[in-house]
């Protein structure tokens, strides 16, 4: 692992497209095109950047290769602790982001060797340039793009943004003492510019749903929401807010000189080779405007069926309810519960050809190929309901309406399924068998209902047990609240690492709760029955409900028994 001077002379005569053509990941003519696309970029950018952007090939293939042909070490960052002492010995990131590379470990044989994730591991220059700031023999050892980067976000992160905060607050303060007058504030500035690029790249890359600039009477707050939890992940100076808002405010296509009223906008950024569509809302608050980006990305809400946590006879209801050629099926339940998540999963499912998909939504969250999408404009008198009469006309097959919010987009929806199509929507209630006595209550007659209704999926979100976790003996009260288990039986706990940055927690899966609507449901709803006894004969159906989904997820170690009582505690212990 160690490396001479020779071996990075013979690294220095071995290009990377080279090797990638010898190892045959990509062919000598798709090197030629990455080569071109790499030309015409006016950043300068990186050959495997350029294969990946490209979509020749991909990272995690890129470095197999490498790790083969130049017969060295690959490393993954993620659930890596980097010491303090080896982080002092690069005090400023920017020499790391330059190269993409992060010192990790000292080798053990070498006292003066130092192992080093890099991309590219023939690039010469980059460790040359290291060695002078480290004096040390740099070892080289490859990782992906988004490992290191992730990983320098992680320990430099705080550092970079609070730096150029810093920056920007100097800079205004050296031209407030030039000038007599205060001026309007350069909104151009380059510190503001990489801060809001970088708030926004850690965010992403922390896997954070929510961004949060909250102004308070003595300082700016930031928070990022990440697996539905809020974090707090640094403090400014309040003399940057109005820069920080400023800047905002243009790339979301606002109004900068309008501060009296809430604003609404939108930006989409390119986070390690994922376009992320952010939609950005602004709140006057008494110490100034609140921002709360909303970060998506299409790779996230068009999820594999398999990928979003469904059992396997769940699967096959959720199959059979898709399989419908007309009537209404709805996904229920709060907001952030994954129901976007699960409709365009659904929507993904039945995209064919020989279908014409329709959608009306506000916003349009991700855009999907071969799905005419539009988009709800109230002030230009666009509601969900004059959408729906001119999709109408369209010759829909499959109708989506991003949420049913009053008893006219009720009508229209069933109307709609009885005349022949499917209509997929949302709407906000606690459980499944109550969706159907809402939504006669919003005024839709129960004999209509029933004949229009396939199936209601409820929908929660729970957090999962980070690797981390700990096994432990439940306790008697657990033990009833799970509807009693076997003797013996562990359940598991959040603990808290560095990779779930000390939380216990790593991501989210669904817990859902489907309901066919059969024969028997059908005159339920069309007796106009309660809630409570449609649940009945849907359980006798062989339903399951959120809290027996979650207590299943608890049993099988994915979740905790803190996260399943969050999710169901409202329907099943009020």
């Amino acid at each position: 692992m160690e490396s001479t001077g020779s071996e990075r002379l013979g690294r220095k005569r071995m290009r990377l497209g080279d090797m990638l053509v010898q190892a045959g990941v990509i062919t000598e003519e798709q090197l030629q095109q990455a080569l071109e696309y790499q030309r015409q970029q006016p950043k300068k950018i990186r050959l495997g950047t350029a294969l990946v952007e490209k979509g020749i090939t991909s990272e995690v293939a890129i470095v197999r290769a490498l790790k083969e042909q130049l017969n060295i070490d690959a490393v993954t960052l993620s659930g890596m602790r980097i010491p303090v002492e080896i982080l002092r010995l690069v005090p400023d990131a920017s020499l790391l982001k330059k190269h993409v590379m992060i010192p990790f470990e000292l080798d053990k044989k070498n006292p003066r060797g130092l192992h080093v994730a890099m991309t590219d591991p023939m690039d010469i220059m980059a460790m040359d340039d290291l060695a002078i700031v480290t004096n040390m023999d740099i070892m080289p050892v490859i990782s992906t793009n988004a490992e290191i980067l992730s990983a320098i976000d992680r320990y430099y992160g705080g550092q970079e943004t609070q730096m150029m905060a810093e920056r920007f607050t100097q800079e205004q303060r050296e031209e407030e003492a030039k000038q007599e007058k205060e001026e309007e504030i350069d909104v151009g500035n380059a510190p503001i510019v990489v801060l809001v690029k970088t708030l926004i790249e850690q965010a992403a890359r922390m896997r954070a749903s929510d961004i949060h600039i909250e102004p308070l009477e003595d300082m700016i707050r930031v928070r990022y929401r990440i697996d539905g939890v809020m974090q707090e992940i640094n403090r400014y100076h309040t003399s940057l807010l109005s820069a920080l808002v400023a800047r905002i405010k243009i790339i979301g296509g606002m109004d900068i000189s309008e501060k009296r009223i809430p604003q609404d906008g939108r930006i989409t950024q390119v986070v390690d080779y994922l376009e992320y569509d952010i939609r950005v809302s602004v709140l006057p608050t008494v110490f100034g405007e609140k921002i709360v980006l909303r970060l998506t990305s299409k790779m996230t809400l068009t999820k594999e069926k398999s990928h979003l946590g469904f059992f396997e006879d769940d699967m096959k209801k959720f199959d059979k309810i898709l399989s419908n050629p007309n009537g209404i099926i709805l996904v229920t339940g709060p907001t952030g519960s994954g129901k976007s998540t699960t409709l365009y999963t659904a929507l993904s499912e039945l995209n064919k050809p020989d279908v014409n998909i329709v959608t009306v939504e506000d916003p349009v969250e991700a855009n999907i190929d071969g799905i005419n999408q539009v988009q709800v404009n109230v002030k230009a008198g666009m509601t969900f309901a004059t959408a729906l009469r001119s999709i109408l006309r369209q010759d829909p097959d499959i109708i989506m309406i991003g949420e049913i919010r009053d008893e006219e987009t009720a009508s229209i929806a069933v109307t709609a399924s009885i005349t022949g199509h499917l209509v997929v929507s949302t709407l906000h209630t606690n459980s499944a068998a109550s969706t159907l006595t809402r939504l006669v209550d919003m005024g839709i007659e129960p004999y209509l209902l029933a004949d229009s209704m396939v199936g209601v999926i409820a929908q929660r979100l729970v957090r999962r047990l980070c690797t981390c976790k700990k096994e432990y003996e439940p306790t008697e009260e657990e033990r009833a609240l799970l509807g009693g288990i076997p003797a013996g039986k562990k359940l598991y706990k959040p603990c808290g690492c560095l990779q779930c940055n000390d939380v216990g927690y790593m991501g989210r899966i669904g817990v859902y709760e489907i309901l066919p609507v059969t024969n028997r449901i059908r005159r339920l709803v069309s007796k106009n029955v309660s809630a409570d006894e449609i649940q009945d004969a849907a359980l006798e159906e062989g339903m399951s409900t959120l809290r027996m989904s979650a207590t299943r997820l608890v049993l099988d170690g994915v979740t905790s028994v803190e996260e399943m009582l969050r999710v169901s505690y409202s329907n099943e212990d009020a």
